[in-house]
C-alpha cells in the first residue's frame, strides 16, 4: 500500500473568499465517485464584506454536491424551491441529475461568527443512468448523521457506509464520506471495501503508519487500492475520510460534469441563453456564463 499527498492549489472565488482546492490535481482527478473537493476558511468577515462574498445562482448538471460546515452558516436556495441553512455537523446533498440552479448567500447573522467561516464542499460524480435523473435536495441535520466514539475516536459517517453504520443521504452509487476526530495517539484505519480511498487532514497532523510519513493540515493522502491504510494522530487532528468506486472517465467544466462532452456543451448553451430556472426566491441576479473560447474541460 503507497500514499500519495497531494496539495490543493488555491482558488479565489472573489470578494476575499479563497478555496483550497484538492481535486481535481494534476496526478490525481478523482476518487471513487469524488471529482472535485474544496476547502474554504477559516475566514472571517464583517456582514457586509460577507454579502460580497455570497454565491449568486449557477447551474449544475450530472453530479450531486455535498456542503458540510466546521464553523459558521450558509443559506441554500435553490430552483426546486427550498431554502436552508446550513451550519456545522449538518449534511446539504443535492442531486443535479439533468440540471439544478442554487446560490450560497452568507445572510444569516452567525455566517462568519466565532472562528469564521470553514466549509468543506464536495462534488460527487453520478452513474451514468443517473446523469440525467430529476434534480433533487436534502438536508441532513448533524443529529440525525450516525455517530461512534471509541479509543479517542469520533466519527460521523456523512454519506454512504463506512465502519457499520449508514448515512440517509441519498447516495447513487458506493461511496464513503466520514468526519472524524482523533485525539492525540489514537489510530484509524480506512475502510477496506473500497478501491479508492482517501484522507484529507483539516486540522491537527497525522502518520502514515505504512508510509511512515507524517502529513499536516489542507493535505489529501490518496490510498492505492488493497492492503491496510492507518493513520495515527500526532496531535489532536480533524480528517475527512472518502472514497468509494470509481465511474469511469468524466468531463468536468465550470459547474458541468458529464460523461459526453456534447452534453456540457448543451448545457453550457442552455445557461447562456437563460433557459434555466432561476431560483424563485433568489431571480435578481445570476453568475454568467464563463468567457471561455475554448474547451478546457478535462475527462477524469
Amino acid at each position: 500500500m503507497t500514499t500519495t499527498p497531494i496539495q490543493g492549489r488555491e482558488h479565489d472565488l472573489g470578494h476575499g473568499l479563497l478555496v483550497l482546492r484538492s481535486l481535481p490535481a494534476m496526478t490525481l482527478r478523482s476518487i471513487g465517485p469524488f471529482v472535485f473537493f474544496d476547502h474554504a476558511g477559516p475566514v472571517v468577515m464583517d456582514a457586509a464584506a460577507g454579502r460580497q462574498a455570497d454565491v449568486r445562482p449557477h447551474p449544475h448538471i450530472g453530479l450531486s454536491t455535498m456542503s458540510y460546515l466546521m464553523s459558521g452558516a450558509v443559506r441554500h436556495r435553490d430552483n426546486l424551491g427550498y431554502d436552508q441553512v446550513i451550519r456545522p455537523g449538518d449534511v446539504n446533498w443535492m442531486t443535479a441529475g439533468h440540471g439544478i440552479v442554487h446560490s450560497e448567500r452568507f445572510d444569516v447573522p452567525d455566517a462568519f461568527a466565532g472562528n469564521g467561516l470553514e466549509l468543506l464542499q464536495s462534488w460527487v460524480a453520478l452513474p451514468r443512468e443517473s446523469e440525467e435523473c430529476r434534480p433533487s435536495f436534502s438536508h441532513h441535520a448533524g443529529a440525525a448523521l450516525p455517530v461512534t466514539e471509541d479509543g479517542g475516536v469520533w466519527l460521523r459517517v456523512l454519506a454512504g457506509e463506512a465502519f457499520g453504520l449508514r448515512s440517509p443521504a441519498p447516495v447513487h452509487s458506493p461511496t464513503f464520506y466520514v468526519h472524524v476526530e482523533l485525539k492525540a495517539g489514537a489510530r484509524l484505519e480506512a475502510p477496506t471495501q473500497y478501491s479508492e480511498r482517501a484522507a484529507y487532514v483539516v486540522h491537527g497532523r497525522v502518520h502514515d503508519e505504512t508510509g511512515g510519513a507524517e502529513y499536516g493540515p489542507k493535505q489529501l493522502l490518496a490510498f492505492s487500492s488493497g492492503g491496510p491504510a492507518t493513520l495515527r494522530a500526532s496531535s489532536d487532528a480533524t480528517v475527512m475520510l472518502l472514497g468509494g468506486e470509481p465511474l469511469g472517465p468524466r468531463f468536468v467544466w465550470w459547474n458541468f460534469v458529464s460523461s459526453n462532452k456534447n452534453r456540457i456543451r448543451e448545457a453550457a448553451a442552455d445557461w447562456q441563453a437563460g433557459r434555466f430556472k432561476l431560483p424563485a426566491n433568489d431571480h435578481r441576479e445570476f453568475i454568467p456564463l464563463p468567457a471561455t473560447p475554448s474547451w478546457r474541460g478535462k475527462k477524469h
